[in-house]
């Protein structure tokens, strides 16, 4: 179990400190609709992502991700999903904006205030599955847990703390929002400018020691 945590951990805390679920749940949170939508979000983040996990993992346990070790397909797997984080990092870094400049919003945060639940729901599924970023790095932390060889209890216990570690960026503000009372506005309001300002510079430095380890380990296991 604890190779099984432990290889994911970084992968979660990649999709958990993603700055767009964060900044459109705390924008949804300020609406006249915002327990309700903020609710529908944060539960159809964590089911999506769940969903996602136990999918991969099922399915790399099916096709024997680990036989004493992480099976060579695996391995081959991990090598192309390192050499993509190195990829994506180097995008994120090109991309950034300049210091004195602050990122476009995507155009569906100008609506945001007339979403209704379903709509909060759709967004989060999307935000959580499809957005590239977030999908690599759940099929790559899932992977790391189908293939770490641990019991099927282990991993279900690794696929739950991944879900819960990767949904902090929508579990924490509707908790702020729910029990913070008076200072939620402000507490939040901060969160949603650092996470924008300083996203570039976390997400580069994350997708690269994420792409240096994943290819560090699939060479290792190949060669071995």
């Amino acid at each position: 179990m604890a190779d099984a945590i432990g290889q994911m951990l970084a992968s979660a805390v990649g999709i958990a400190i993603s700055p767009l679920p964060l900044i459109a749940v705390v924008l949804m949170l300020a609406t006249p609709r915002g327990r309700t939508n903020g609710i529908a979000f944060t539960l159809s983040w964590v089911a999506s992502l769940a969903l996602l996990v136990t999918v991969v993992i099922l399915a790399g346990s099916g096709a024997d991700a680990s036989d004493g070790g992480p099976a060579t397909w695996t391995l081959w797997l991990k090598l192309a999903l390192g050499l993509l984080f190195l990829l994506l990092g180097v995008k994120q870094w090109r991309d950034r904006p300049d210091e004195d400049s602050e990122p476009a919003p995507p155009g569906w945060m100008n609506a945001i205030d007339r979403f209704t639940p379903r709509k909060a729901a759709g967004l989060a599924a999307a935000l959580a599955v499809a957005n590239p970023k977030n999908l690599v790095l759940a099929v790559g932390g899932a992977v790391s847990i189908a293939s770490s060889g641990a019991s099927a209890g282990s991993m279900a216990v690794a696929a739950i703390l991944m879900v819960l570690i990767a949904s902090l960026c929508t579990l924490a503000p509707l908790a702020v929002y729910l029990l913070g009372g008076d200072r939620s506005t402000h507490v939040l309001a901060g969160w949603k400018t650092w996470m924008a300002r300083h996203n570039a510079a976390i997400m580069t430095t994350l997708l690269i020691i994420l792409g240096a380890k994943y290819v560090g380990d699939a060479i290792g296991g190949l060669t071995h």
